[in-house]
Formats: structure tokens, C-alpha cells, sequence
């Protein structure tokens, strides 16, 4: 999948952009009225030359820091910064958030197309060591990585109060992250600049795109040169689940009778089914329980468990770490490949390395899961955010892994379908060497769906 979508993004983000984007009165998508003040600190950048696990100096230019925002920037957003391996003074800067809502960017890069990438070991005990991409997404563009919403990864509040957060106030932290980040970061005013994510961000980069969008109609400093967003696997809108049942039936996890029966009988609405209907309770219980042990993620891959021993453990001791470091064992799950980042992440030199502020916090995870206790979820449909972008002319590219049962593409293709563009290249594939890397489509309002087998 790597190779994959590494090409595809490489040549969207090459390919010249056409039109000049159409004006449209709209407001800022948040409950603030304070807006991003020139006055703020500029970015507390460091730059990162060497990382334990890694032998040597890095390969490629790295910088970690951190941008206060919210009310007397009481929210302290972290962020990691890497340069394009190419030609950052005009490659395209792409702004990336992971879901979850809680994943830090952390896992994007050193999991998914970051420049070093965790060694796809099972973890053992021993130190996390790096291998390098040579399908990183940072060779062909510069990337800013932010921990948003406060509360993951090294991001922080300084009072109780900044640490509650939700989809609108995230996003528009998010946004006000930008101009800050800016003001130290002037030379790479003029780069093409595109927001992207994955799974949850779906709910989130759509109005970071337009809370920018709006900065610039307002004529607000700096203007950022915002060219359009990427999405992968976007989660979109509530009714999307109900396409996990033609995407079961398609891939072969349920039969012709019960798939047939489930669409008789549910009349489409397999989430909220009316509770006198019990001919469709039936089924849909029927179906949770033929898919429970299938991977959500990625239906081809086991359904593991992470050992709980082993997700926040001491390492263990230096022998018994070198045997170990020596006789690695296969990965099997994703799950046990996470484990390495929760280790690292928590380790002191890791810490100082990266620039992390001490006694902010208290455990570093991939996923914070806790972030919701503070974080309410309040966006439950992006679909008239894209329809919005695009009427102004900026480009987008929605892509889906075609193995994803937790946002299938089938319900990606549904949304992408209601907003009624015209098409402009009809489906066809797309090739890495010469091979089938998945499907593709492109509208008139500069909109491109993607499939990548996976």
C-alpha cells in the first residue's frame, strides 16, 4: 500500500492546478470570536538531528516544537516538521492529522509514510529500532504533522479548562496553529498548501480547509497559499455504517439469503433499525456475529490483541535485551507493531531528543483513548464542507483502502455521489510498474476518488 499511494499523492500533488477559486460568503466554523492575534509567539522550533533508534544522523531535515493557541495560549499544540527530500523551497506543504479522535502524528509518520518507519518486528523488550521508507511521502513534499486536538500526543493544556475540547473548537485550534506557525516559518509562505488525514479527520480537515479558506477571503496575515485537502478512508457522515453490510456481502463474510433477507427486511437502515422490527434485529444480530472476528481495519489482516504486558512495561534487562534484539520474531499483528512507539515514546532520551517540555505529561501514547472523557464529538456530517470547497475551486483527493470495513468505500463513493458532480474521467485503473494499484475517478468541481488495493 505504500508504493502505492506514495505514487498517487506524488502525482496528484504534481500535476498543475487549473481555475481560480469561486468567492462565496460563509462563516468561521466555531464558537470563538477570537481571532488569531499577531501578537501570538512565534513557533518554539528545534531542530532534530539524531534519534535513538536510528544509527547515524537523520537523512532528512526534522524539526519538533510547539504553538500555543486558544484563549491566552493556554493549548499547546506539538507538531513535527519535516522537509521535503526533493525541493522544500517549492514542493507542496501538506498539513496532516491522524484520527482517532487521540492518535498522535507520531504514528502516521514512523507507521504509515513518514522518511523511517518502526522495524516490522514483533516488540520484544529491546530498544525500537528504525528502518527507512523509500516510499515516504516526505520525498516529493514538505510535512507538518500536528497532535491535534490537545491532549494527544505531546500536545498539552496549561489550565483544567483548555484541556476540554470538540470537533468545532479542535478544528479552529487547528486552523489558528497555522498563521502562529507561520511567523517563524515565513520562507514557505508561498508553497502550495494542502490539509489531509485519515479515518476521523474526515470529520475534522474539511473545516480546517475552510476555517483557511475564510482567513484568506478576510484578508487576514498571512495568506496562506491553500491549493486544496487529501482524505484517506474519510469518516464522513453517521449513515456510512450502513454500507458495512454490502461491503461484508461483497468480500464474500456473509451469504446471498441473509444479505438478500437484511435488505428486505431493514429497508436499508441497519444501525438505528426500528426495535418492533424484529425479523431485521434478528438479522443484523445474525451479522455482528459472523463478522466480530474480522479485522475492522483491514478485513485481511488477524484480529489481534495487544499483549497487556506489554503495552507500557519497564524493558527488560540489558542481556536478555541483546539476545532479544537478535533473534526478533516475525510481526503478525499491527497490534504488536504498535507496542514499539508506546515504549519509545515514554523513553527519557526519546523525550529529550525530540524537545519535549518535562512535567507536561504524564504517559505518551500512539492512541489516547482518555482524550474522551474531554474531547464531545459534535460534527456528525462533512458532506456540505466539501460541497462548499469545491464550489470555491479547491482541489481534493478522497482515497480508499478497498479492504476498509470501518469506512467502506462504498460509502465514500454514496456521499461523493449526492453532491452531483459531473464526471470528467470515467473509472479507471491507475498502475505502479505496470500493475493494477486500484480505481479512480475525477468531477468536474476538481474532486478525485481513488481506490488503492490494499
Amino acid at each position: 500500500m505504500q508504493i502505492n499511494v506514495f505514487t498517487l499523492v506524488y502525482l496528484q500533488l504534481s500535476s498543475s492546478a487549473r481555475g481560480d477559486p469561486v468567492r462565496c460568503r460563509i462563516t468561521l466554523s466555531t464558537d470563538e470570536t477570537t481571532e488569531s492575534k499577531a501578537n501570538h509567539a512565534a513557533a518554539a522550533g528545534s531542530s532534530v538531528k539524531f534519534l535513538p533508534g536510528f544509527e547515524g544522523p537523520l537523512p532528512f531535515e526534522l524539526e519538533t516544537g510547539y504553538v500555543g493557541v486558544g484563549d491566552s495560549e493556554d493549548i499547546q499544540l506539538f507538531y513535527y516538521f519535516i522537509k521535503s527530500e526533493s525541493n522544500p523551497e517549492s514542493d507542496p506543504l501538506i498539513v496532516w492529522f491522524v484520527g482517532g479522535p487521540g492518535c498522535s502524528a507520531l504514528s502516521a509518520i514512523t507507521y504509515e509514510f513518514g522518511p523511517i518507519l518502526f522495524e516490522p518486528v514483533e516488540y520484544n523488550g529491546s530498544y525500537p529500532k528504525f528502518v527507512l521508507n523509500p516510499y515516504a511521502w516526505t520525498k516529493v513534499a514538505n510535512f507538518l504533522f500536528i497532535d491535534s486536538p490537545v491532549g494527544t500526543g505531546f500536545s498539552y493544556a496549561r489550565t483544567p479548562a483548555a484541556k476540554h475540547s470538540d470537533d468545532l473548537r479542535a478544528t479552529y485550534h487547528a486552523y489558528e496553529f497555522l498563521p502562529n506557525w507561520f511567523v517563524d516559518h515565513q520562507e514557505f509562505l508561498n508553497n502550495p498548501v494542502y490539509v489531509g488525514g485519515e479515518s476521523y479527520s474526515g470529520r475534522t480537515v474539511p473545516i480546517i480547509t475552510q476555517n483557511i479558506a475564510i482567513h484568506n477571503e478576510m484578508k487576514k496575515e498571512p495568506f496562506i497559499n491553500l491549493k486544496g485537502y487529501v482524505l484517506g478512508n474519510p469518516l464522513t457522515y453517521y449513515g456510512e455504517g450502513n454500507y458495512r453490510i454490502p461491503f461484508a456481502h461483497g468480500m464474500g463474510l456473509i451469504s446471498d439469503e441473509l444479505y438478500e433477507s437484511l435488505m428486505t427486511k431493514c429497508n436499508g437502515d441497519y444501525l438505528t433499525p426500528n426495535q418492533s422490527n424484529t425479523f431485521c434485529l434478528q438479522d443484523v444480530e445474525t451479522f455482528k456475529e459472523l463478522i466480530k472476528e474480522v479485522n475492522n481495519l483491514h478485513i485481511l489482516e488477524p484480529k489481534c490483541n495487544p499483549k497487556p504486558h506489554l503495552m507500557f512495561g519497564q524493558r527488560r534487562s540489558l542481556d536478555e535485551k541483546f539476545h532479544q534484539a537478535n533473534n526478533p520474531r516475525q510481526l503478525k499483528c499491527r497490534e504488536d507493531w504498535y507496542i514499539s512507539s508506546n515504549h519509545w515514546g515514554n523513553d527519557a532520551q526519546v523525550q529529550e531528543a525530540l524537545n519535549i517540555r518535562k512535567g507536561f505529561i504524564e504517559k505518551w501514547a500512539r492512541c489516547k483513548l482518555f482524550v474522551f472523557p474531554f474531547y464531545k464529538i459534535k460534527v456528525t456530517n462533512t458532506i456540505p464542507y466539501h460541497a462548499n470547497l469545491s464550489s470555491k475551486g479547491y482541489r481534493s483527493l478522497i482515497f480508499s483502502g478497498d479492504h476498509d470495513k470501518q469506512v467502506p468505500f462504498q460509502s465514500t463513493i454514496a456521499w461523493i455521489k449526492s453532491l452531483n458532480y459531473s464526471v470528467v474521467d470515467e473509472w479507471r485503473p491507475w498502475f505502479v510498474d505496470d500493475q493494477v494499484a486500484g480505481y479512480m475517478r475525477s468531477y468536474s468541481n476538481r474532486m478525485t476518488f481513488v481506490t488503492v488495493k490494499a
